[in-house]
């Protein structure tokens, strides 16, 4: 994983743009909203966990998340592949004000399921936690009924006891060990 730009952040937005072999891990742009838009109102993950929702909420949803690297100095990471620059989802990190810890989280978008790409970005999301921003634990907030999300959540070597978070209760907590990739 390297970092680029002006001490690895955009200097614009001071954001850090994380890079692996196949993927490149940026802030939010406002090109990213059309490609955000659909997978949030039809995409089918999102519609078969009840979570799809209006354009509107949409756009809302992703300006909540641009200020989240305002408010936090970390958010969601626009996932794109290296070569193309086409949009595969969003991995990052979360903490909204009701919520006990930072949460680690991943979003593909329709047709970039099953290439390894989450596990890919949460790596490099977890090693920029750990090494750029101190931090020695983060978790995931993980519904009891997503199966890919947790295979994802075990790949990283997360594991969970399947206790409850309070702002979530039909999601489990796992825990993710910060060392190593």
């Amino acid at each position: 994983m390297t970092h680029e730009g002006t001490g690895g952040y955009d200097s614009t937005h001071h954001r850090p743009r994380l890079t692996t072999s196949r993927l490149v891990l940026r802030g939010p742009e406002r090109e990213d909203l059309p490609a955000f838009t659909r997978f949030m109102t039809s995409a089918p993950s999102m519609i078969a966990q009840g979570e799809a929702i209006t354009a509107d909420q949409a756009w809302f949803g992703f300006l909540s998340g641009v200020g989240h690297w305002h408010w936090h100095g970390f958010g969601f990471f626009m996932v794109t592949l290296r070569e193309s620059g086409q949009p595969v989802g969003r991995v990052g990190l979360i903490k909204h004000s009701n919520w006990p810890e930072i949460e680690l989280a991943w979003h593909l978008f329709e047709g970039a399921e099953g290439q390894g790409f989450a596990t890919e970005a949460a790596i490099a999301v977890r090693t920029w936690a750990s090494e750029d921003l101190g931090l020695d634990h983060l978790y995931s907030y993980i519904d009891h009924d997503n199966i890919r999300s947790q295979a994802v959540a075990k790949r990283l070597g997360a594991v969970t006891d399947g206790t409850r978070p309070p702002h979530e209760p039909q999601a489990e907590i796992w825990v993710h060990a910060m060392a190593g990739g």
